[in-house]
């Protein structure tokens, strides 16, 4: 028992979960080379590289899982389940689907699950404790022009006690949820951390007439943190 205690691993990769940073178990365990996964309708697919850095052999499960707004069947991944040795890695592909194409990024997220095979004393194996992986998966509509500060393409504005986030731009931008508003310093917090495209968000911003700017903490599309950003207040008419 002390000895599964001491194996046990749970990472978790917040590549637009984003808390910004990655918050990964530096253990063993299934690793992903990047922590988003771009798809290009254009070229109809993308591809990650996921190695196992455990020293048993693993089963490596990948699936993909809706966010809440988009319940869309886009993408397939494939394998969905591969045996993955020790310090080898396996290819794994995203597919999108036959369909509409898209006109405004989509986002998904894609999960990878590590089950490690240990082996008892009667030398059969038994599935150990898992190590998931869960990363934003964002697909790129063909004609799109590549942005990189999406984030600067949304207007705020703060109105009746409440601050408001238009996303009114073809970009997926993720971001920290904690915002600042200036100069007042007062805190508040998005709902997620994400904003669609063509979505507004509404949040509580009591006191807050006198603000001019607010410091959000934005996400480049493939998942490193840039500085903060402080993005203009319209102080909109009571």
């Amino acid at each position: 028992m002390n000895h599964l205690l001491k194996k046990r691993v749970y990472g978790t990769l917040l590549g637009a979960s984003i808390a910004l940073t990655c918050t990964t178990a530096a253990a063993a365990g299934m690793q992903p080379e990047t922590s988003v996964v771009i798809l290009n309708e254009a070229d109809g697919e993308a591809s990650i590289n996921v190695k196992n850095t455990d020293g048993l052999a693993s089963l490596l499960y990948s699936t993909i899982e809706d966010i809440p707004e988009d319940k869309d069947t886009l993408v397939v991944v494939t394998p969905p389940v591969a045996r993955v040795e020790p310090g080898e890695t396996q290819l794994i592909r995203v597919i999108r689907q036959t369909g509409e194409p898209s006109t405004t990024q989509r986002l998904k997220r894609i999960v990878f699950e590590g089950i490690p095979m240990r082996p008892n004393a009667d030398g059969k194996s038994t599935v150990g404790v898992t190590v998931r992986q869960n990363l934003p998966l964002i697909v790129h509509p063909r004609g799109l022009e590549r942005n990189r500060e999406p984030w600067k393409l949304m207007k705020w504005d703060l109105s009746d006690g409440k601050l408001n986030v238009v996303n009114d731009s073809a970009y997926v931008v993720r971001m920290a949820q904690e915002l600042k508003l200036k100069p007042s310093g007062k805190v508040v917090s998005l709902p997620k951390t994400y904003v669609l495209p063509g979505e507004t968000l509404s949040i509580p911003a009591h006191g807050s007439t006198g603000d001019k700017t607010v410091t959000i903490q934005p996400a480049t599309v493939y998942g490193y943190a840039v500085g903060p950003y402080d993005a203009p207040l319209a102080l909109s008419a009571k």
